[in-house]
């Protein structure tokens, strides 16, 4: 399960697709495919629009999380439009329905789907309000039965405090999910930690802005925190 925050589609804009990092991303998703690594992805949709600011902005609440949600099945689109473009077959698999862009989500199809070396992308969260979609990649992974999580920021682990702003940032090479838990640490919200650690899946956070990063940590190589029980 490769999780990445809509952020991560905007490259250096403030807001939106940045078609050249779209492609950047899914031909390291490629990389990892020629593998024979089956994939799953969730990706964000922080890019276009949040529910949590669209909520602390006096929008209710629910109604700003369906939006955000809408916004995980747009960057879902542009993803598949170039991972296949790349000529790697991929399905976008929605919560939600919406039967003219993309399938409803039911696991025995999306567990085909797998077998048969598609790339699945799981949109709209998990379908539910007050759910973020650090959640939905945990939920969707013990679904599948995926061995892994790994989550593609701009930094390359797991930091006390974020790195960019304090240089005495401490990363650490492995950290517990109790540890995530106590110490607040900023890897995925306190809902997805405590589903990864009762269905024992590892997370693995790592830099996507490394080119070969994700193929290389498959590897054994890179630079990488590793959460786990």
């Amino acid at each position: 399960m490769l999780k990445i925050s809509g952020e991560a589609l905007m490259g250096d804009q403030g807001y939106g697709l940045h078609p050249p990092t779209v492609e950047r991303i899914a031909r390291e998703v490629k990389s990892v495919h020629e593998l024979g690594v089956e994939i799953c992805m969730v990706i964000g949709g922080g890019n276009i629009f949040r529910g949590l600011s669209g909520a602390a902005q006096g929008m209710e609440r629910t109604t700003a999380d369906y939006m955000g949600m809408l916004a995980t099945v747009m960057n879902a689109l542009a993803m598949q439009s170039a991972l296949e473009g790349l000529g790697v077959f991929t399905r976008v698999i929605s919560a939600i329905r919406m039967d003219e862009i993309c399938e409803p989500y039911i696991r025995r199809r999306a567990v085909r789907h797998l077998e048969k070396k598609r790339v699945c992308i799981f949109a709209a969260g998990t379908g539910n309000p007050y759910f973020t979609t650090d959640t939905a990649a945990t939920l969707r992974a013990s679904e599948m039965g995926c061995e892994a999580i790994f989550k593609g920021t701009k930094v390359d682990g797991v930091y006390d405090k974020d790195p960019a702003k304090f240089p005495d940032a401490k990363r650490y090479d492995e950290v517990s999910y109790d540890e995530v838990l106590q110490k607040n640490l900023k890897v995925m919200d306190a809902s997805a930690i405590a589903l990864a650690r009762d269905n024992d899946k590892p997370i693995i956070v790592f830099s996507l802005d490394e080119p070969g990063g994700f193929r290389g940590i498959l590897s054994g190589e890179g630079t990488y925190t590793l959460v786990h029980g």
